[in-house]
Parts: C-alpha cells; structure tokens; sequence
C-alpha cells in the first residue's frame, strides 16, 4: 500500500543519534497481492551501529528503506524509530532524520557547489567545505580552474561516477540526519574508486545509526552486524568473520560464490 500523508495527530517528534534505535516488527508487506516481499519480519538496528543489509535479489534489501521512509506501508506489522511507531511521527519530521546515499544520484545542471548545497540549504558555505572534505571531495574541486563555481553538466556529466557519490555523500552530511542509509552507493564504480569511497563512507557514519545494502559483500565486511535476508525473513545476523566460521551458512556461500567468481576472472585476464 502507498504510503499516506501524516496522519492527524502525527507529532513532530526529534530523532538523534542516541534515540534512532530502528525496528521491524512482525512486518508483512508485497507489492503485489500474493507474492510477498516480507513474510513476518522482525529485526533491530541498534543506535549508533553500522548495519549492513544482504540477500539474493528480491529478498527485499530495498524494500526495508521505503518502508521506513514511508514511501509504502506495510500490509501488517509495526517499524519503530526510537520506539515510536513510525506512524505517529509527522512525514516530514521522520524523512528529515533519514539520509539516503542512492546507487545514482540526481544533479542538477548548476555548480557543483549548488549540488551540494542542495543536501540543507540552511546551511552554510563553510560547513557545505567540511561536508565535501570529509567525503573527500574538496582536493579535487580546489584544484578544478573554477572550483566550487564549477559547472557539472546535464545530471552531472562532466563528472565522474567516484565523483558523484561523494556529492551524494557530502549531501548526507551536509543534513546531519541521524540514520544514514546507502542504498548499493559503491555498486557502479571499478574497485579502486570504491575503496576510496569506502574510506568516506566510513568518516560518515562515525556516530551515526547507519544502513548499508549491499550487492557486493567486500564492501560491508566491517560492519558491525550483518544481517542476511532470505525469503522475506531474517535469515542470518551475525559479523563477517562470524558468518563466515559457518560454512554451511547462506553467507559463506554468497562470499564465495563472489570471490571464486572474481578469482576466476582475474586469472583469465592474465
């Protein structure tokens, strides 16, 4: 079901980074009658940590993140932010603590200063340069001949893939919001310019309730949680490395199905 505006009553309730406890509870939801995306699903993301969201394709990674941005609503079952239900919170009130890292991200045909600038407008000049330093983005601009009067093209083609997830991720800075969602942020780029992604996404999170959906698994490896979804149910929670001490797990088999893969392709190139 499409989500709904807010609801009369709906109260404009803070959310920080120390009541941005996220939960599942018993949710049923499809998009279409009689194929389920979530069959009874119930699962916690603690405050404060780095959660990372895996599974086969269709197992409903995605699906969680418009759930609790209120794009659709389940069909049963409760979300929970800071223990509130989510319901009760105001649509504006519970997006404005929600950024999400999208795997491509809209620019507009303006500077690459506006771009950012676009993630909170209130703010200003001096904290959209820290926001695109600590997406280690600002070197790169500082040395283009305008600078931040740079202008990135048509959906931002004068600049490359690398270049505009860290626009996307300096915006998700730039709002402050206390859950951070990357939505397969790093899943376009070659590996070199995903590494350097990773190390900005890292800067991000620090102190944040953080999502990461992931296609690749090398990309989550340092999470805190890794929670592995699987016919509209959790399926597996646990870290990398305690995931991978299962060999008969639904992980181990997804991490090596990955790098047997890459390995494989790496020997015929040489």
């Amino acid at each position: 079901m499409v989500s709904q505006l807010s609801k009369e009553g709906a109260q404009h309730i803070p959310i920080t980074r120390d009541n941005s406890t996220i939960e599942f509870r018993n949710v049923n939801f499809s998009y279409v009658s009689g194929k389920p995306i979530f069959d009874n699903l119930s699962l916690t993301i603690p405050a404060g940590k780095k959660i990372a969201i895996v599974g086969g394709s269709g197992s409903g990674k995605s699906s969680m993140i418009r759930l609790l941005y209120r794009f659709f609503e389940p069909t049963s079952g409760d979300i929970f932010i800071g223990g509130v239900n989510i319901k009760d919170i105001d649509l504006d009130c519970l997006r404005k603590s929600i950024s999400i890292v999208p795997q491509d991200s809209v620019l507009f045909h303006e500077t690459i200063f506006y771009n950012l600038h676009y993630g909170d407008l209130s703010k200003s000049k001096e904290e959209v340069f820290e926001a695109s330093k600590m997406a280690d983005l600002h070197d790169s601009v500082a040395r283009w001949p305008q600078g931040y009067d740079t202008q990135v093209g048509e959906r931002g083609l004068k600049l490359s893939g690398g270049e505009k997830q860290r626009v996307a991720i300096a915006r998700a800075i730039l709002k402050g919001a206390p859950v951070l969602v990357f939505d397969e942020a790093t899943s376009s780029l070659d590996s070199i310019t995903e590494h350097n992604i990773l190390d900005a996404l890292q800067r991000a999170t620090e102190g944040r309730t953080s999502i990461c959906i992931a296609h690749r698994l090398s990309t989550v490896m340092d999470a805190d949680e890794i929670l592995v979804l699987q016919n509209g149910r959790l399926q597996e929670r646990g870290s990398h490395q305690q995931l991978l001490n299962n060999p008969h797990s639904l992980y181990s088999r997804m991490w090596n199905m990955q790098h047997n893969g890459s390995s494989a392709r790496a020997a015929s190139a040489i």
